[in-house]
């Protein structure tokens, strides 16, 4: 708490002993006829330091803590795929044969064959029409490689 009111104080005395300097810069241009220069108040550098450091923070984690957010959203995708397959599967009796057949009508379905790259996933029924192939070729649009996402049964 002390070292706050330190802190504050030592703000407060550079931005005053500042206005005196630009007061003063102000006086001197206006007697030359000069263009008034940029100055700008400590307490105003160190806010654009914060801000600068706090972007990079953010960028930081990012980049290194959320590096998978795209596989982790693909999968919640086919999480919810996988349970408008088995809805239909009770309604209806059979799996659909194409993987749009779900949206049906619902606009709030629109997006939900399209994973987080904006690829259609891959859908395949199989002969016997008892159980299907779901899942996203991944980042680098590939089948069968290992960036594919599959659920897990």
């Amino acid at each position: 708490m002390f070292t706050e009111l330190l802190a504050n104080l030592l703000e407060l005395y550079l931005d005053i002993k500042f206005w005196f300097k630009k007061r003063k810069r102000r006086k001197f241009e206006k007697e030359h006829n000069l263009p008034k220069k940029t100055m700008w108040y400590p307490s105003q550098q160190l806010t654009v330091v914060y801000l600068v450091v706090m972007l990079i923070s953010v960028t930081i984690v990012m980049v290194f803590v959320f590096p998978n957010s795209q596989k982790r959203k693909t999968e919640k995708q086919l999480s919810k795929i996988v349970l408008l397959l088995e809805k239909e599967k009770k309604d209806i009796g059979e799996y659909p044969t194409k993987l749009r057949t779900i949206i049906r009508n619902n606009p709030l379905l629109k997006e939900v064959t399209l994973d987080d790259w904006n690829n259609e996933f891959y859908y395949k029924l199989s002969e016997d029409g008892l159980s299907y192939d779901l899942f996203s070729f991944g980042k680098d649009k590939t089948p069968n490689t290992d960036d594919d996402i599959r659920l897990k049964n």
